[in-house]
């Protein structure tokens, strides 16, 4: 990555959210959360490069500048709270795109915030369905962002979403979680029985207490 194009066609990707140019200078172009109006993205040109500014959770702000020398303390920002990216080129777009999904996930009151904490209480040898994550995240009717949340996890350590099927015990598509048959993978090491990419569900889903 490296064009605020590229940036900003991600930073929109994810839901409720506008461009916004506060300065009345093109060379300011920010996304921000509809419900608060608080920008997660700051993207700008400086000193010949693209630089984008994303908020950072002060444990993982020195983190990511210890990694990359392109990642440094806000522009003009907080410097606990908030990392500046340079896009030169030397910071791999996956990890680019985790601290702009972090961002997001900091500014906003987000469902999905709520759909990981579902996630992570999956058990161990056990599946649940979209529709179930969402509930437990608090709202039936967001399945579909329980989908969206899910291809973007920025702690696939962490939050274990290869657990998550449809509800015909289906898995997800061949491009998530690693590439073709890494969710089957995944789910047989917890002793979870695959056969021709689904689960049996009246065996294998979370009953929940």
């Amino acid at each position: 990555m490296k064009t605020r194009e590229e940036a900003l066609e991600y930073g929109l990707s994810f839901p409720d959210v506008y461009q916004d140019s506060p300065f009345h200078d093109p060379n300011w172009q920010l996304v921000r959360y509809k419900a608060n109006k608080k920008a997660f993205l700051w993207t700008y040109e400086r000193n010949g490069l693209i630089n984008l500014n994303v908020k950072t959770d002060p444990e993982k702000a020195f983190f990511w500048r210890e990694i990359y020398k392109s990642v440094i303390p806000g522009y003009h920002q907080n410097k606990d709270h908030w990392n500046t990216v340079i896009l030169d080129g030397s910071i791999p777009d996956k990890d680019i795109r985790l601290m702009i999904a972090e961002s997001y996930d900091l500014v906003s009151d987000s469902p999905s915030k709520r759909i990981y904490e579902a996630v992570k209480k999956i058990p161990y040898g056990r599946v649940a369905t979209y529709s179930q994550v969402a509930r437990i995240a608090g709202d039936r009717r967001m399945a579909r962002a329980v989908g969206n949340a899910l291809h973007k996890n920025p702690d696939p350590d962490n939050i274990p979403c290869y657990r998550v099927v449809n509800a015909k015990g289906e898995l997800a598509g061949e491009f998530a979680f690693g590439g073709p048959g890494a969710q089957a993978k995944l789910l047989r090491a917890e002793g979870i029985s695959v056969t021709d990419g689904r689960v049996d569900l009246n065996i294998f889903q979370w009953k929940e207490q």
